[in-house]
This record gives C-alpha cells, structure tokens and sequence, in this order.
C-alpha cells in the first residue's frame, strides 16, 4: 500500500511538472581590483577621496556565489535566489562560521492578475531604462533589492508599473540614515515605446525616517523625471532629464535640484562606434542640498573609478561630466575606451576653478562559449588645485578582471 501511494505522489508531481516549467541556475564571479594608491576611491565628499603620499596600493579579490531557483505555473512565477559574498580571506580556513554575507538575495512572486496585468511581490531589482535613478547594481557584488509590490500592466507597446514598499523593523520603528535607505517608497514607472522613439517618465516619493529613539522626525523626498531614446539610421540618441523637491535625511530641504543629461552614439563602421554625452548634476548651494540619484547604478556614470556618488559626493558641489566614448572589436574582444572631463556645477569647494580633474576608462570582455572574462583599467588625473597640495597624490589608478560563469542546473522545459 505505502508503495501505491508513493507512485500515486510520483505521478501528481509529474503531471504538474509537465504543466509548470522549474529551473534552476547558479552564478560564480570572482573579481581581482588593484587599488594603486591605497583609496577605494568611495570615501566621503571631493576631494576626501584624493590620495596622499601615505597611501599605498592593495590588491583584493571578491566573489559572488550564488543559486537560483524559478518555477513558472499558469498564474504565476515564483524566483528565489540566495547568494553569498566573501572576499578572499574574510575567514579563517576551519572557521565553524560564515563571514555573515549569506543571504536570500531575491524572494518573489509574481501573479498573473488578466491577459495584460500582474502583481510582483517580495524582495526584488527595481530596474528601469538606463538604471539612471533606479538600478539592480549589478556591478556590485551585492546588488541592490528593494522589498516591495509592483502591479505591472503591458499591452503592446505601452506599460505601466506602481510599486510601493514599507519598511519597519521589529519595533515598527524604521529609523536609519544609511545610503538613503526609506521608511517608505511609492513610484509610477508609464513607457510607450516606438520603433524610433523610446519614452518613460519615473516618478518617486521616498519617506526617510532617522531621528530620535521613536523616529518620529520624518522628511519626503519628490523625484521625477523623463528618460527618452530615439534612434535615427546610425545615430542614437538619449537623454534624462530629473528634478527633486522636498527634503533629504533629516529634513535638508531640496528646491528645484536637477539632473540633466544628452548623449549621441554614431555607429561607423562594423564594431566601431563613437559616442558623447554631457550631463549635469546640480550642487549644493543657498537654499538647496544637491540631487542625488538615489538607488541608480551610479558605477555606470561619471567614471568608472566611483570618484562621484558611489557612496560619496552626495552634498557637494555637484557635478559636469563630459564624455567621449569608443567602441570597437579587435580579435573578438570587445574594447570600450572612454574619457571624462569633470567640472563642478556649482562653488561648493571654493578653488579658483571649477575643475574636479579628468579620469580614462578602459573595458575588455571577451565571450567564450561557457564563461565571460572581462577586465579593466581606470587613471584619474586629480586637477591642479588639488595635485599641488603638498603631501597629495596628483593622479590615482585602479584595475580588474572578473571572471563570469553563470550555469544552467536544470531547465523542465528543455
């Protein structure tokens, strides 16, 4: 009897396995970065993260490791994933412990509400356009989830999401300042895309609550904006355009802080292509913090040595960053070079020029048929207000080579 009622068990998840589809996928990314004067560069406001003579170069290697699990039923998907990152040597080799970074990186669910509709619910990447103010941070190798619900409508070539997140903690009470984390989120996310023009507007309200052992000095902060592509034969063309009002942690009033940016890319020959784009990031000034992107992945702006707001450069003076990019393939590997000219928007710093200096990116990657290896190299050159500061460094450099393998486990559907 109990074999009957095994096979009956076998046969149930059987037929429901041919009904849903279950896989399962793992990642493995190792990342080696040479820090060559001793600066991750991410501390503090400019030029809090300029080098001095004391400062020497360090050599660290991260991993993310993680396994991913997705099951697809008829009226809905469930992902999980859980991940853990660890840098060569965080523990002792017989520790009985962890080094406390394992975690469920994603947990959702995502049901299906009508032939357009959904509704997305758990922690999750909220990833929109060009990740300008809301990114997964996939070049992080703890990315970035928000816990949240988002119903989701597309039909043809127009969606729409809301979303909207509470965080408390045991005591009900959210009381935190770190990395403009919120007490509570609510955003409209409308797109219409064409077969040239792509346009979206984005609009946030950010609760912050961080004072006091109730927390009950809370600020908001508006952010809105338009993000738009176009395309035109060999010419793309993008821009963002974004302003913030209201307050910041603590109650810093914002008044009329903007983010303004255009880029054009021409597409030459085969690989080849160039590109440039201007952007400005409005500073701190009399009646107004600055603007802050807030949960972008700002690695892939304004250079990629993270001298600007990766965890710095909030409230200065803030930011013009002008930009020439190429592209091209040389023996199958792909070759990004670009160049940054930074100035400061406004005299937050008080020098004699608004100069914050000038940095050159290098990427290579390189597909292989199982793995990706990708690598890089990044000089800054610090301006010369800042190099001709006895004891400062007047350049700063940094390098890396990530090794990317992303199995497939197991795929039902196959």
């Amino acid at each position: 009897m109990k074999k009957q009622y095994i096979l009956i068990g076998l046969m149930a998840l059987i037929v429901q396995f041919a009904q849903a589809q279950f896989k399962l996928d793992g990642e493995f990314r190792p990342r080696t970065e040479y820090f060559g004067n001793g600066g991750n560069f991410t501390g503090g406001s400019f030029p809090a993260q300029t080098a001095t003579d004391a400062d020497e170069g360090f050599m660290r290697t991260t991993v993310r490791a993680a396994i991913k699990a997705t099951y697809t039923a008829e009226t809905y998907t469930v992902f999980t994933s859980f991940q853990e990152v660890f840098a060569f040597g965080d523990r002792p080799q017989i520790a009985t412990n962890g080094n406390g970074n394992f975690r469920v990186q994603e947990a959702w669910a995502n049901l299906k509400l009508g032939e357009f509709s959904s509704l997305k619910l758990g922690r999750q990447p909220l990833s929109y356009d060009d990740q300008r103010i809301l990114g997964g941070l996939g070049w992080a190798q703890q990315a970035r989830t928000h816990d949240a619900a988002v119903y989701k409508f597309k039909k043809g070539s127009y969606s729409l999401d809301i979303g909207g997140a509470l965080n408390t903690t045991l005591d009900e009470v959210y009381n935190t300042s770190a990395l403009f984390s919120y007490r509570d989120m609510v955003f409209l996310r409308a797109n219409t895309k064409g077969e040239k023009l792509n346009i979206s507007f984005l609009g946030l309200i950010n609760t912050f609550q961080d004072s006091g052992v109730d927390g009950s000095n809370k600020s908001s902060l508006i952010t809105a904006g338009l993000h738009a592509d176009y395309k035109l034969g060999d010419l793309s063309l993008t821009s963002n355009l974004f302003i913030q009002e209201g307050e910041r942690l603590g109650g810093v009033d914002v008044k009329g802080a903007f983010l303004a940016s255009l880029g054009a890319v021409y597409k030459l020959n085969g690989p080849n292509s160039i590109g440039l784009t201007y952007e400005v990031i409005s500073g701190r000034n009399s009646d107004s913090a600055a603007f802050f992107p807030l949960y972008g992945t700002n690695h892939a702006f304004n250079g990629l040595i993270d001298r600007f707001y990766v965890g710095n450069h909030g409230n200065a003076g803030g930011l013009k960053d002008l930009q020439l990019t190429y592209k091209t393939k040389v023996s199958g590997v792909a070759v990004t070079v670009a160049g940054h000219y930074f100035t400061e928007h406004s005299d937050f710093n008080a020098f004699e020029s608004k100069d914050l200096g000038t940095e050159i990116d290098l990427v290579l990657a390189k597909k292989f048929k199982e793995f990706t290896l990708v690598g890089g190299y990044s000089h800054f050159f610090e301006p010369s207000d800042i190099s001709d500061i006895p004891g400062v460094k007047g350049t700063q450099n940094w390098a890396w080579a990530m090794l990317v393998i992303q199995p497939k486990f197991l795929n039902t559907a196959k």
